[in-house]
């Protein structure tokens, strides 16, 4: 990811303040805040409870964060590809988090000694004290690094009364618009942009317009060469055509929606 000077549009750095949003299910009012951790990484916070999503943070040149400085209380994968399920194993023992995966790679991380792993498949939804996430299609191939062939999923995340939409790896495909009506209405959706193993900021643009979200947050690209792509270029195209907002983050920077 490009990691430019100064402030993005809809970008705050660690620790700002920011204003309050109301969790349906209580009234409460939380701030959530995403972190982007670099590759496809994130981390939402509401200054209680933090979650993970494809914690690739050892070997990952953009990390904005060592995988052993974090403590979240759930980790989400999209699927099992070593820039995905990176850290998991490590964060989830230490923190003893929840970890929600596929149940292919669930069974896998049961067998490496995580304790707390829940294990739907595509359409279903986990629900946790701090909100829930369902799996949804995505377009894409998986294989774990210990060899465990697994369905690649996206995520719609409910946290902090936000709805977040993270594609995971996948190609463009029209039932994007179909997940973005059921599950609407999506705050923000986590864009993989990069091309070569996913869809480019091309179809991106074209994936922004069918799911509707009120923000788009690109990912997935200037990690290694095979994924350069120009970030502002996307962001320029996207709202252009008042699709989204798009917000570029720089690792380690966060986007409070």
């Amino acid at each position: 990811m490009m990691v430019l000077p100064g402030m993005r549009s809809g970008a705050t750095r660690p620790g700002a303040i920011t204003d309050d949003a109301i969790t349906p299910d209580t009234g409460v009012a939380t701030t959530m805040e995403i972190r982007f951790l670099g590759h496809a990484a994130f981390e939402f916070s509401d200054g209680d409870t933090s979650v993970l999503i494809d914690p690739f943070l050892t070997g990952n040149p953009k990390a904005a964060i060592a995988a052993d400085e974090l403590h979240p209380q759930a980790i989400l994968l999209t699927h099992g590809h070593g820039d995905h399920i990176g850290d998991t194993v490590p964060i989830a023992k230490r923190a003893c988090a929840d970890v929600v995966a596929i149940v292919e790679i669930a069974n896998e991380l049961s067998g490496d000694g995580v304790e707390q792993v829940h294990d739907p498949n595509l359409g279903g939804t986990v629900t946790l004290d701090w909100g829930s996430v369902k799996l949804v299609p995505a377009w894409h191939t998986s294989t774990t690094p210990k060899g465990t062939a697994n369905v690649p999923a996206g995520l719609i995340v409910r946290f902090a009364g936000k709805t977040i939409y993270h594609l995971g790896d996948t190609a463009l495909f029209s039932d994007m618009r179909l997940i973005g009506e059921t599950e609407a209405p999506i705050d923000v959706a986590l864009m993989c942009i990069g091309g070569h193993y996913t869809m480019d900021r091309h179809d991106a643009v074209t994936a922004a317009k069918l799911i509707g979200a009120k923000q788009v947050i690109p990912c997935h690209y200037d990690t290694f060469p095979l994924i350069e792509t120009d970030a502002h270029a996307f962001k320029a195209e996207v709202q252009a055509g008042g699709a989204s907002e798009v917000v570029v983050l720089a690792p380690g920077e966060t986007h409070t929606p």
